[in-house]
């Protein structure tokens, strides 16, 4: 399927929807007089596994799909191993979708609206990142074990047929 399906015109109406989101967000507090809040290491730790949690929640698993299915749709892998998110539609819809199944765009906009959730709302965004933090490193452990536990069953199996 082609990535880009109106080459420049779709690169461009790509970018002209970025600006306007980043406008919008830039003209909603930041602007107010308020400073952006300062991120350390540790906080940075955290919003990015926020933000990792957001994306792959959003471009991926069931309880989004309500969000997605405007704009995308799922069809199997052109490996035949599994299903993928595709955009889906012409414009706006195709762009939308687009960027609606990229896990690293949907967390790159996430990590911006929660950066900017910390100057407006810190009590209620700090605790949000918290949790979806707290969520983003047990999904990379059960990741972790997971792979590991496939590798010893498939080791088991060759050692069993050897």
């Amino acid at each position: 399927m082609a990535r880009d399906r109106y080459g420049v015109e779709g690169r461009l109406l790509k970018l002209t929807l970025i600006g306007t989101f980043l406008t919008s967000i830039g003209l909603t507090g930041t602007t107010r007089g308020r400073d952006l809040p300062r991120i350390g290491p540790f906080q940075l730790l955290l919003l990015g596994l926020a933000s990792y949690r957001i994306g792959r929640m959003i471009a991926f698993e069931r309880v989004a799909q309500p969000l997605r299915e405007p704009f995308t749709a799922t069809v199997p892998d052109e490996s035949g191993a599994d299903e993928t998110v595709v955009a889906r539609g012409w414009g706006a819809r195709w762009v939308i979708g687009e960027l609606m199944s990229c896990p690293t765009c949907v967390a790159t906009w996430a990590a911006l609206v929660l950066y900017v959730g910390l100057a407006l709302v810190p009590g209620p965004t700090r605790m949000l990142v918290n949790v979806l933090a707290a969520v983003g490193v047990a999904e990379i452990a059960h990741v972790g074990v997971e792979q590991l536990e496939w590798s010893s069953r498939a080791s088991r199996r060759q050692s069993a047929s050897v």
